[in-house]
């Protein structure tokens, strides 16, 4: 070989020589003094597990859990590592056939891929899940027992307030908001799990462990050098009080409607019953699902929440409101009376009253005390035609930004999802009715109530709140804090609402011909025994379409209030649908209601009052008999009168 090539060969040689010590020394760090890597590559050595959190409990004003975690396991299966595993033997213990078990296999592929996990049989039941566990190393690999943690509610109430949980679905994992998440994980699908899921949920682990050659797990993997712990989800502390909610719910059965009470100091929610109602343990457990769907389809709708979706003319319960409206703007004082004969007759049409003996409204206090519908709309007619604003469709706006301010015709953002915002017609909807051609008595209904008007019983127990506190309110909502948390997810919770400027002094009048209702007039069923109660009653008319021809049912009733009269600690509605006039039934539990909360118990005397309350029925009986929630609330449903009466009133 010539010279002249000699420094090109050396060169080449370094080269050489340099890439094999390069390599040589990587592989040394990685084999014997970065251990890591090699360790946690013994894949046929070491199963991989998700650990998964604690779920945040739940607690009451007083410190009581209202739901619980319970443990269930699940399968799952890995599609591509199932070999040569015993498949009659897991189809027995399944109860499930060859068949379902090809089904189930290829769903997973479908939902998961071959290589990730999926659930092949969800939340076993105790003596299914025992017979898998002592033969797992048949099934492996390819299958293994996951822990999940379930719900449990000790109360069996407040169902459409907590929510319930379910596996996450394959829509939702497309969303970049839930990139956490992954298949056979659960998540909040309504209720405070839903809004408050991101405090809940916690934080997942992953723990390594050492199989044999059965694939059985022998224990941790290096004493759980590489283990990382799964993080317990926060807890919530709520304002609401389990004892009441649970009256709220004895109260309401057989009846159709809603109870909504709140602390109007702070906003927070007391209560919050949608009749009927359904115990929450239905949707935990391997027949979650099967539940669900009964629920669903059931006649009487359990699963709509009446308290925040139900819409209703409010009647009567709303002339405080109007009353506001005149005394903010300087329209009445609270002396202003009207020469009220029975009936409303300006407009060409006759409006009537209940009372047509003379002076019922010759001052504001008597026209609530006496609930006068003449009074109200002819004042709904001065407010709007008040010169200040330029003409009636200027006025009429103002009107509206009011009834907005008092929190009517859009939602309140409680905590909690499927708020509906109600409605109350502004110029642009009497632009749109009237095709331009309308004045004050065109629309002059809303001024009692009725009409164009439509409201939730949030809506109105929060009106009550910003009555009780002369003219301020707090957004209702149920968490009143969240444990090791720094308070930002609650701070518009702890915001005053101020909505009007009209003088204590002023207030009074409301208050007083509130207090007169409960005192001698139609709300004297929610008296209680020690205290001032101030409340309305309200008639809200019910029209339905019935074989296609729009027919005028039974109303529904109305009752608003709050108590004590002065410094008040809550406020509320009940409203029970079909059930006539609002003193009757709305007025009485209500006052039940009030009394056992500022107590802790209720008076014997209304032992008989509370008797009738719990055998009305105001359910049509053609849709009771469709229904099946009876039978699946099991006990809840069974309680008699007698226990629940001897319940309330041991002795």
């Amino acid at each position: 070989m010539s010279v002249y090539n000699q420094p090109r060969r050396r060169v080449i040689q370094l080269i050489i020589l340099g890439m094999v010590l390069l390599i040589v020394t990587r592989l040394f760090f990685l084999q014997v003094v970065e251990k890591k890597y090699s360790k946690l590559a013994d894949a046929n050595a070491v199963l991989r597990k998700v650990v998964y959190p604690s779920r945040g409990i739940i607690y009451d004003r007083k410190g009581r859990s209202v739901l619980r975690n319970d443990v269930m396991y699940d399968l799952v299966v890995t599609p591509a590592s199932v070999k040569n595993i015993d498949t009659a033997y897991l189809c027995q213990i399944l109860q499930i056939d060859r068949e379902e078990f090809r089904k189930r296999i290829v769903n997973a592929i479908v939902k998961n891929g071959r290589v990730r996990q999926s659930v092949f049989a969800p939340l076993l039941p105790p003596d299914m899940f025992g017979r898998l566990q002592e033969s797992m190393y048949l099934f492996q690999p390819g299958f293994e027992l996951v822990q999940r943690q379930i719900r449990s509610y000790p109360y069996a109430a407040a169902a459409n307030i907590l929510g319930y949980i379910g596996e996450i679905s394959p829509q939702l994992l497309a969303k970049p908001a839930y990139s956490a998440y992954q298949m056979g994980d659960y998540l909040g699908m309504t209720g405070l799990e839903k809004n408050y899921e991101s405090v809940l949920m916690g934080q997942r682990g992953i723990q390594y462990l050492v199989k044999d050659n059965l694939n059985r797990p022998q224990g941790a993997y290096e004493h759980g050098e590489f283990d990382t712990a799964a993080i317990a989800g926060k807890n919530l502390r709520l304002s609401l009080d389990i004892d009441l909610q649970v009256l709220g719910e004895r109260l309401m059965r057989n009846k159709i409607g809603s109870i909504v009470a709140i602390d109007p100091q702070t906003g927070g929610i007391l209560a919050m019953v949608s009749s009927p109602t359904f115990d929450p343990n239905l949707l935990t457990g391997s027949y979650r699902t099967r539940n669900f769907s009964k629920l669903f389809v059931d006649t009487t709708k359990p699963l709509f929440n009446r308290a925040i979706q139900g819409t209703y003319p409010p009647g009567s319960s709303m002339k405080p409101l109007t009353a506001l409206v005149g005394l903010d703007e300087g329209i009445i004082t609270p002396s202003f009376g009207y020469p009220c004969r029975g009936a409303y007759t300006a407009c060409g049409r006759s409006i009537a009253c209940e009372h047509s003996e003379p002076g019922h409204a010759a001052n504001l206090r008597l026209a609530i005390s006496h609930s006068c519908n003449s009074y109200f709309v002819n004042l709904y007619r001065l407010e709007v035609d008040n010169r200040q604003w330029g003409g009636v469709r200027n006025g009429h706006q103002r009107w509206y930004e009011y009834m907005s301010s008092f929190g009517l015709g859009h939602r309140l953002g409680i905590d909690i999802p499927g708020e509906y915002s109600g409605y109350v017609i502004d110029t642009a909807g009497m632009n749109k009715r009237y095709h331009g051609q309308w004045n004050s008595c065109s629309e002059l209904y809303v001024g009692m109530g009725q009409g164009a008007v439509a409201v939730t019983p949030m809506q109105m127990a929060n009106a009550m709140c910003i009555i009780a506190n002369h003219g301020y309110y707090y957004l209702p909502h149920f968490v009143q804090s969240i444990d090791n948390d720094n308070g930002a997810l609650l701070k518009k919770y702890k915001e005053r609402h101020t909505v009007a400027h009209v003088k204590d002094t002023v207030y009074s009048s409301v208050i007083l011909g509130m207090e007169d209702v409960v005192e001698s007039g139609t709300g004297r069923n929610a008296q209680i025994e020690g205290e001032i109660v101030c409340g309305k009653t309200g008639t809200a008319e019910n029209n339905a379409i019935v074989n296609g021809v729009l027919k005028k049912m039974k109303n529904h009733a109305f009752f608003v209030a709050f108590a004590p009269r002065d410094n008040p600690r809550i406020a509320i509605t009940v409203m029970v649908e079909n059930s006539g006039y609002g003193g009757t039934y709305a007025a009485p539990i209500a006052g039940m209601m009030m009394e056992k909360y500022l107590h802790d118990t209720i008076s014997i005397k209304k032992k008989p009052m509370m008797k009738t309350m719990l055998e009305y029925n105001t359910i049509d009986p053609v849709m009771r008999e469709k229904s099946k929630l009876d039978s699946l609330n099991g006990a809840t449903a069974k309680l008699t009168t007698d226990q629940i009466l001897s319940y309330y009133f041991r002795n």
